[in-house]
């Protein structure tokens, strides 16, 4: 892959995609700086691999950038986007970037409103046990490498495709695969039904092979009038791919049907139904790509999971840490779910912190019954990320709601929250951080303290 300049600068180079991005251009041996509001791990690690990291936002620090990239969360007040302007710099978005590389290989892009993170991983994992050396931009860390993205000399890129602000639609890749489609972001898109029409849209841009779960009734219907092949995967019986005869024990074991016909079981080391529905998705990519079942399988063995998708964090006075990303009511009942089968006889305590005043407004009916699973429950603040605050839309609210439903104590900081998980935490219970802000840092705090 080669691009004609050489000198990066990214305007929030610290979020999972712009990282990623910044580092397979530092593995093409270009020059790369960027800035950020706060410093993280992935910070360190670009710095390391040799780009120069600024902490805030000032002009002066695009001196030497041949062209800005910059994420959606920048305005176009930001005055390093305002410099790059006088300068008459060319700037790209994230989405185009990654269009722009996408272009040079074969692209697997992956897309849906849940899930996209765990299957491209799987993926890009079984490509790599098949030694076709994939390069790869993924929504989070893998755990056994810490990598969000590398650079592969083979011909295919696995990456993301971002339907949050639509972005995904500046991509044209040769194999499409589709997760689900559900309401969320709902700032961008108003409603379901512009939801539906802008997959739709991104469905017919895929140039040879489409992928969806058919267990979805939204993505059946949208591949009704599609004009190239498609394979269907899932759960439910009349996919090409199928799970069958599904166990939930330490592992996860499933029966591999294609068309009709039983193949081998599949072990993963990832509990939940969420799960083997990526698993299969990584599977129908491996039959399209002619990758040999065996290899795909054996890869899905050797697969640890993503940072933040029900991580196990560690063990303290024999209570299980466990994290998850979860924030969509939706991602809520399939991640408690899952606990509760692969640790059916355990205490689960939940804390959840709402991500987004928007999404909790929106989604705020939903919410209010996605706990049932869970046998005691915590509700801190709202994580605003980049929002500002809507009149009436706090956690508090949604905890009134949510206490018609279920037994809910809210706490509206982390100190009120460790005092309360003194209170009540035993031995061999689980104790689950819930959400997409930085609500994990309880965790680390349980493990690090006595308590």
């Amino acid at each position: 892959m080669r691009l004609p300049w050489h000198s990066f600068h990214f305007i929030g180079i610290g979020g999972i995609g712009m990282s990623g991005l910044a580092h397979v251009l530092l593995e093409l041996g270009y020059q790369i700086s960027g800035s950020d509001l706060h410093f993280n791990p992935l910070l360190k690690r670009l710095a390391t691999q040799g780009a120069t990291i600024y902490l805030g936002h000032r002009p002066e620090q695009i001196d030497g950038a041949e062209i800005i990239i910059y994420s959606s969360a920048i305005k176009e007040d930001n005055p390093e986007i305002k410099a790059a302007q006088e300068k008459k710099l060319p700037l790209l978005s994230r989405g185009q970037l990654l269009a722009y590389l996408m272009g040079q290989k074969r692209g697997i892009a992956i897309t849906g409103t849940h899930g996209k993170t765990t299957t491209s991983a799987m993926i890009a994992h079984i490509l790599q046990t098949a030694k076709l050396k994939p390069t790869a931009i993924i929504g989070g860390q893998i755990n056994t490498s810490g990598l969000n993205a590398w650079l592969g000399n083979g011909r295919y890129l696995v990456a993301e495709a971002d339907e949050s602000d639509g972005s995904f639609l500046l991509l044209h890749p040769e194999i499409g695969v589709f997760t689900n489609i559900d309401a969320d972001h709902l700032d961008y898109y108003k409603n379901i039904n512009t939801i539906e029409t802008t997959f739709a849209q991104f469905l017919n841009q895929v140039k040879e092979t489409a992928i969806i779960c058919g267990d979805d009734p939204r993505l059946k219907t949208l591949v009704k009038n599609l004009k190239i092949p498609y394979l269907s995967y899932g759960i439910t019986p009349g996919q090409d791919i199928e799970a069958r005869e599904i166990e939930f024990n330490t592992s996860t074991k499933f029966a591999l049907y294609i068309q009709e016909k039983k193949l081998e079981d599949v072990f993963l080391s990832l509990p939940g139904k969420h799960n083997v529905l990526a698993a299969l998705a990584a599977l129908t990519v491996a039959k399209v790509l002619n990758i040999e079942i065996k290899t795909a399988i054996q890869g899905l063995k050797n697969f640890k999971g993503v940072a933040r998708r029900l991580e196990i964090k560690g063990e303290k006075n024999k209570i299980l840490i466990v994290d998850d990303y979860g924030h969509h009511p939706t991602e809520i009942k399939i991640v408690l779910e899952a606990i509760k089968q692969r640790w059916p006889n355990r205490r689960l305590i939940t804390i959840f912190q709402p991500h987004r005043y928007s999404r909790t407004k929106a989604l705020y009916n939903s919410f209010l019954t996605a706990f049932e699973k869970t046998d005691k429950l915590i509700l801190t603040e709202i994580y605003p990320a980049s929002e500002k605050p809507i009149s009436g839309i706090t956690g508090e609210w949604l905890a009134d709601g949510i206490a018609q439903y279920k037994t809910v104590d809210y706490c509206p900081d982390f100190t009120a929250i460790i005092d309360k998980l003194k209170e009540i935490l035993r031995p061999m219970d689980i104790l689950l951080t819930l959400g997409a802000g930085n609500i994990w840092q309880i965790g680390e705090t349980i493990l690090s303290q006595d308590i």
